[in-house]
């Protein structure tokens, strides 16, 4: 058993050979100072604890989230779990982050938040009333470069923002796979698991989120087209949305899953009145600036240093957080690994009774959860009267 400085973390969901469970499990164990203990696998109690026993590594199995948590209330304080991360199909985010935001568990839980916004804010309420840490698993604020084009934006070095572009490309559901019997492809095309989206949901809340970290703007209002593109489909295989921001400047948030040639594109460009930024995915070492008539620069992950006669002075985070030397190259897991990082900082200011600065700059909040149901919302309905404006539900 992990020693008591370690934190106890629980699994609700990832069985199954579900593919996000083991993910989070490596982000969890890349700094030695948190560890899975417990899970409930399945919705399957039988087979919730077969699958723990059949873990990797020793774990406490549990036949239901409920008698997960449950029984955090049986055990000693310094056997309880200190977090819970929900890697559950969409429909069953909102009742297990409940109960353990009601019991005083802190929660990391994968996005979309909710399959609903009255879901979400029901839950976004219970974390205010209860002051409980919570994490949305948007995995790619976690990426050094991301954090890199926030300070950028948000030192005005790009001057007004006039036009951002968001855009996550995919060609995984270019054909039909739920038709072959894949189980990631299947329950995303039901809309009593995958919730009003399925591109939206899945991949175009990580586009709105990239605007809305990188920049620090909102979205006011939109036009939005939700599509099948291929047929039988009930659900949208391709998003987009043209919005208007809380600076007044305009934007693409947008998403598609079936552009055959692309896996996971993530990508923002931020075009403001003095230079652009361009920050990809799939490239995520380095952030490039454009600016008129001088060479572009490109800021690599490792070898960045501020008052160069574009950066300002880069805060301390920035400087001291790579975890490897430039040239050796972080990935999807080093950027979960930042936000289990910075989610346990605050899990153990909660645990000691000190204040604790969920505030989104770090990682995505329960109201950041919230804000994307109100945009997935708003994109159903505008899709629905024709791409008529359609404003947030605040």
């Amino acid at each position: 058993m992990p020693s008591p400085d370690v934190l106890k973390v629980g699994l609700i969901g990832g069985g199954g050979g579900a593919f996000f469970a083991h993910p989070h499990q490596r982000a969890i164990h890349l700094d030695g100072t948190r560890r899975v203990v417990s899970a409930a696998l399945r919705t399957n109690p039988e087979q919730s604890l077969i699958d723990a026993q059949n873990w990797i590594y020793p774990i406490k199995g549990y036949d239901s989230y409920d008698s997960l948590i449950d029984d955090q209330r049986h055990l000693k304080p310094t056997e309880r779990l200190d977090y819970i991360v929900v890697v559950t199909p969409n429909h069953a985010h909102f009742e297990p982050s409940l109960k353990a935001v009601e019991a005083g568990i802190p929660v990391f839980c994968e996005k979309p938040l909710t399959i609903n916004l009255d879901q979400a804010k029901l839950l976004e309420k219970a974390v205010q009333r209860n002051n409980v840490p919570f994490a949305v698993a948007h995995t790619y604020l976690g990426h050094w470069s991301t954090r890199l084009a926030r300070h950028i934006v948000h030192e005005g070095l790009l001057g007004d923002v006039r036009w951002v572009d968001a855009a996550y490309i995919q060609g995984w559901l270019a054909e039909s796979p739920e038709e072959d019997g894949s189980q990631q492809a299947s329950w995303r095309m039901d809309p009593s698991l995958t919730g009003i989206s399925n591109c939206g949901g899945d991949i175009g809340t990580h586009a709105l989120m990239q605007l809305r970290y990188v920049t620090g703007l909102e979205i006011k209002k939109l036009s939005a087209r939700l599509e099948a593109l291929v047929a039988g489909r009930i659900l949208d295989d391709h998003f987009t949305t043209y919005c208007e921001l809380s600076n007044g400047a305009k934007a693409l948030v947008r998403a598609s899953q079936i552009a055959i040639g692309h896996k996971n594109d993530l990508c923002i460009e931020v075009n403001g009145s003095k230079a652009s930024l361009v920050w990809m995915q799939e490239e995520s070492e380095c952030v490039k600036i454009m600016r008129p008539g001088k060479p572009d620069l490109i800021y690599w992950r490792g070898q960045v240093m501020g008052n160069d006669g574009f950066l300002s002075e880069l805060p301390n985070e920035l400087l001291v957080e790579p975890t490897l030397p430039s040239g050796h190259t972080e990935g999807f897991h080093d950027a979960l690994a930042r936000l289990h990082r910075d989610f346990e900082k605050d899990v153990r200011a909660y645990k000691s009774t000190d204040k604790f600065t969920s505030d989104g700059t770090r990682y995505a909040t329960v109201q950041d959860g919230r804000i994307a149901m109100a945009f997935l919302e708003a994109a159903v309905s505008s899709s629905k009267n024709d791409g008529a404006w359609s404003t947030l539900d605040s």
